[in-house]
């Protein structure tokens, strides 16, 4: 895999990885508000940026459509990374607290729990 390319060896904690993941879904999922203020503050940003790669105003304003487009698409992926972060705080105060046996086990009992607060919550609107 990737070890055979590398001449230096890394451990790569697994457990870490899915304890984080686990948590930040289940972030993303129950901070909906945040989530969305992420999102478009990011596609502001990402709209005004955008404006300085053209030169002329004929052009930009011929692509706009698509170009907006394109920036809330990612806008919405990189609204994941606060998340991911948040999340891996999250399963380091767990695997400190609790031990590195229940990192798993407590991000998928806060994913579960945060998805039926969601549900709930959009059948409550």
């Amino acid at each position: 895999m990737l070890t055979e390319f590398l001449p230096f060896r890394f451990e790569v904690d697994t457990t870490a990885i899915a304890g984080a993941s686990l948590w930040s879904l289940a972030l993303y999922l129950s901070l909906s508000s945040l989530r969305q203020w992420i999102i478009e503050q990011l596609n502001r940003w990402f709209n005004f940026a955008e404006g300085f790669f053209y030169i002329s105003a004929k052009e930009f304003e011929r692509t706009r459509k698509v170009r907006e487009s394109q920036n809330a698409f990612y806008a919405s992926i990189v609204s994941i990374v606060p998340f991911l972060v948040i999340g891996a705080v999250c399963n380091y105060g767990v695997e400190i607290s609790l031990g590195h046996s229940w990192a798993i086990s407590i991000g998928i009992i806060a994913c579960m729990s945060c998805g039926v607060y969601e549900l709930g919550r959009q059948s409550g609107n």
